[in-house]
């Protein structure tokens, strides 16, 4: 829960970098969070508006995070847009976001493994 709230802190942040852990625990809460509200729109037999409005909500931060996990593996936020290229752009950007950080500082700042929260 920790990482999910420390994403939603840093709403808009699209500067510094992102550990494969805050990145992947947020995406793990969402998915879980996405879950039990497509089923509790499924069981009360609704339109999926309470999923599409969450979705809507989680949007920025979710491309925040992103953004700030490829710069963890020294790669431009740009990077993001691949994933408009069918199929293969998507998996390449899951690659990019299980790659481990890049060493001691780069251009985006500190790795955030060596910096004590």
């Amino acid at each position: 829960m920790h990482w999910y709230i420390k994403v939603l802190k840093h709403y808009a942040v699209f500067t510094g970098r992102a550990r494969r852990e805050e990145y992947w625990m947020f995406f793990l809460f969402n998915l879980i969070i996405g879950f039990v509200l497509t089923l509790f729109e499924r069981v009360l037999g609704v339109d999926p508006f309470l999923s599409g409005l969450y979705n809507l909500a989680i949007f920025i931060p979710f491309l925040a995070v992103t953004v700030r996990r490829l710069h963890d593996t020294d790669r431009s936020g740009w990077w993001w847009f691949i994933v408009m290229i069918p199929l293969l752009g998507a998996l390449i950007l899951f690659v990019f976001t299980l790659l481990d950080s890049t060493p001691g500082r780069n251009v985006y700042g500190d790795n955030p493994k060596n910096v004590n929260e």
